[in-house]
């Protein structure tokens, strides 16, 4: 019987390995970076609520973890997409999706 041996390799080795998987990480680590940049623009009571989700093409999501809190939220997209623009991002649209919508609400 023949044992194969398995070497870890670290996150940026698999990367460098995997065209696909370097694109992931940096599309993570660009959403990421915008949403530290639109951090200070969100309310200090809302900033808990929100994370970074996907970016599609010119179009960003935002995963907020409340429909009350992306009720808030969808007020402050205009001001957020400009001040992303400003800081060099060709965003022109940010997407919310609600992680926990109450039972009697359906998703976004």
């Amino acid at each position: 019987m023949h044992s194969r041996r398995h070497f870890a390799i670290s996150l940026e080795q698999a990367s460098q390995a995997s065209p696909a998987l370097s694109q992931l990480i940096g599309q993570a680590r660009e959403a990421n970076a915008r949403l530290k940049a639109i951090t200070p623009l969100l309310p200090p009571g809302l900033r808990h609520s929100v994370q970074a989700g996907p970016i599609e093409g010119d179009s960003w999501w935002l995963l907020v973890k409340t429909s009350a809190a992306a009720t808030k939220v969808r007020y402050l997209l205009p001001g957020l997409e400009a001040h992303l623009r400003t800081k060099g991002w060709n965003v022109a649209r940010i997407q919310l999706k609600v992680l926990h919508a109450a039972p009697w609400q359906s998703p976004l």
